[in-house]
């Protein structure tokens, strides 16, 4: 499965990813805005790819994304990639508080959005009869990931953007599931300001969908 691991050759990334993955969207798009080429190998949940010796040596906690360096490194964790690879870039803020307020917004998206609304959407849109198997959790969801669009609504209602005033990697890690929370049933008309930025973030030159895939 990594045979070809290292792409030093090539200077080429590597992204293992699973292709609904939110997670996995992150630093698809994050790479395609900076225009850094890379390549997708795709992992099939539960088929045990991510449990495989070679995998675990790459990322012992079995998960995806996992991106490969161009130099064979591996780097596990969606939100740190984002800052690699746009560390020096204008996905970055310059202004140390505007830049604080970034990492602040990439720690909300994985404390207090990810494992609200990605779960929701996982066991409700992914899952084959998640829903009746987690119908106990639904209201508890609905709950907690309205709470977490609520305190970004209030955000967007006073700026275009999350952190400073331009586009950043906060937006493409909270876009990512935001985008997508009508699949867990989360109801973004209720959300103008969060609706505008969406729009906003799919409008930028170089967006690209979930769905899409780099040329083989």
């Amino acid at each position: 499965m990594l045979s070809d691991k290292g792409d030093a050759m090539t200077g080429t990334y590597t992204l293992y990813s699973m292709q609904a993955s939110g997670n996995c969207y992150k630093p698809r798009l994050a790479m395609h805005e900076l225009g850094i080429p890379f390549r997708i190998v795709e992992v099939v949940k539960g088929a045990g790819q991510t449990t495989a010796p070679e995998f675990l040596s790459l990322n012992p906690n079995a998960q995806v994304p996992l991106l490969i360096l161009p130099d064979g490194r591996p780097l596990s964790e969606s939100n740190a990639m984002l800052l690699h690879l746009a560390e020096g870039s204008a996905l970055v803020p310059e202004d140390p508080y505007d830049r604080a307020l970034c990492w602040q917004w990439l720690f909300f998206e994985q404390y207090s959005h990810e494992p609200v609304i990605a779960v929701a959407r996982n066991w409700l849109h992914l899952t084959p009869g998640g829903r009746a198997a987690m119908a106990h959790r639904i209201e508890e969801w609905q709950t907690r990931g309205h709470k977490a669009l609520t305190v970004m609504e209030r955000r967007l209602e006073q700026a275009d953007f999350l952190a400073g005033s331009g586009f950043s990697v906060a937006d493409i890690a909270l876009y990512a599931y935001t985008h997508v929370a009508g699949d867990a049933d989360y109801d973004l008309g209720l959300y103008p300001a969060i609706r505008a930025w969406l729009a906003r973030v799919a409008a930028r030159p170089r967006h690209v969908g979930l769905e899409w895939r780099p040329a083989a």
